[in-house]
C-alpha cells in the first residue's frame, strides 16, 4: 500500500488547488455549497491525475528502470505489479468521473474525462512531440480552472485562462530546461523529447512565457469581474513567486520537481500564503 500511494504521487495534487480559483474569484468562498462542490471537483481531478501518472508509469516501466534515478519509482522498481496498477488506474478514472458526474455537474464529469483522454494522449505520443509537449501541460492546467468555475456556477475570465495558461507554459519549458541540463551534465536520457530541445531555444521559450504570464496577469488583475483593479494588490506576490522561481531555476540549479519546488522552497511559500491572503482580503474583507 505505501508503494501504491507513492505510485500515485499525492506531492502532485497541488497542481489541482487550480480548481479552487473559480471559488476564490467568484466571491462564493463564504458559500458553503460552492465549497463542496469545488472539492469534490478538487479530489476528482487528484484522481484521475494519479490514474494518468499510473498509466504514464506503466507505459514507461522499461525506459524508466534503466534511468538512475526514476528506476526508484514503485512501477519501475516491481514494488507494485503491474497488474495492480491498472485496476487502481481504472478505479481511480471511473471514480473521478462517477463521483463528479453525480456529486457535482455533468459538465464537470466531461471535463474530468477530457482531462483524462488528453493525459492518454499525453502518455502516448503529445510528450514526445516537441512544443506540442508543454503545450499539451497548458491545456491541462487551463481545464482545471474551467472545471472548478463550472463547479461553482461561475465563469473564468478569458484573462485569467490566458495567465493559467502562459504561467503553465512557463513552468513546463523551465521544466524541460532542468531536464535538458541533468542530461547534459549527467549524461542521462531523461525524456526523448528532449533531442529537439536546445539549452538556447528553451532560455528564449523561458523568456517570452515570464513575460507574457506577468502581463496577462496583471491585465486580469486591472479587469476583476468583481473588485476592478484593486485585485492589482496581488500582483507583487505573482511577480516575486515568478521571479523566485528562476533565481531557483538559473541560480541555483535547482533539479525539484516543479511540485517540490512550490511546496517546499520558503520563498515559494511566503509568495503563495501572500497572493492568497491579498485575494482573500480583497475581494471579501474591502469589497
Amino acid at each position: 500500500m505505501p508503494a501504491l500511494i507513492r505510485a500515485l504521487r499525492p506531492q502532485e495534487w497541488i497542481k489541482n488547488l487550480l480548481v479552487f480559483a473559480g471559488l476564490l474569484f467568484s466571491g462564493k468562498f463564504d458559500q458553503t455549497a460552492q465549497v463542496a462542490d469545488a472539492t469534490i471537483a478538487f479530489a476528482a481531478f487528484c484522481a484521475i491525475a494519479s490514474a494518468g501518472y499510473l498509466f504514464n508509469d506503466l507505459r514507461d516501466r522499461e525506459h524508466d528502470a534503466a534511468h538512475p534515478e526514476k528506476r526508484r519509482r514503485p512501477i519501475a522498481s516491481g514494488a507494485v505489479s503491474t497488474g495492480t496498477a491498472t485496476i487502481a488506474a481504472l478505479v481511480l478514472a471511473a471514480g473521478a468521473i462517477a463521483v463528479s458526474l453525480v456529486a457535482v455537474d455533468p459538465e464537470v464529469a466531461g471535463l474530468v474525462a477530457l482531462y483524462g483522454v488528453t493525459t492518454v494522449a499525453y502518455s502516448l505520443l503529445l510528450k514526445r512531440i516537441v512544443i506540442v509537449d508543454v503545450m499539451t501541460i497548458g491545456f491541462l492546467f487551463i481545464l482545471r480552472v474551467v472545471a472548478g468555475a463550472v463547479a461553482v456556477e461561475s465563469q473564468a475570465s478569458e484573462y485569467l485562462l490566458v495567465c493559467t495558461g502562459m504561467l503553465a507554459l512557463f513552468l513546463g519549458f523551465t521544466k524541460r530546461r532542468q531536464e535538458a541540463i541533468e542530461e547534459e551534465v549527467e549524461g542521462n536520457e531523461t525524456r526523448p523529447v528532449l533531442e529537439h530541445y536546445s539549452i538556447p531555444f528553451l532560455d528564449q521559450m523561458v523568456s517570452m512565457v515570464t513575460a507574457a504570464a506577468i502581463i496577462s496577469y496583471v491585465i486580469y488583475a486591472v479587469n476583476s469581474p468583481l473588485i476592478g483593479s484593486e485585485m492589482l494588490a496581488t500582483a507583487p506576490a505573482v511577480v516575486y513567486g515568478v521571479f523566485r522561481y528562476l533565481y531557483l531555476i538559473y541560480d541555483r540549479g535547482d533539479t525539484r520537481s516543479t511540485a517540490a519546488i512550490l511546496s517546499q522552497d520558503p520563498g515559494m511559500i511566503v509568495a503563495g500564503i501572500a497572493w492568497v491572503a491579498t485575494a482573500v482580503a480583497m475581494l471579501y474583507l474591502f469589497n
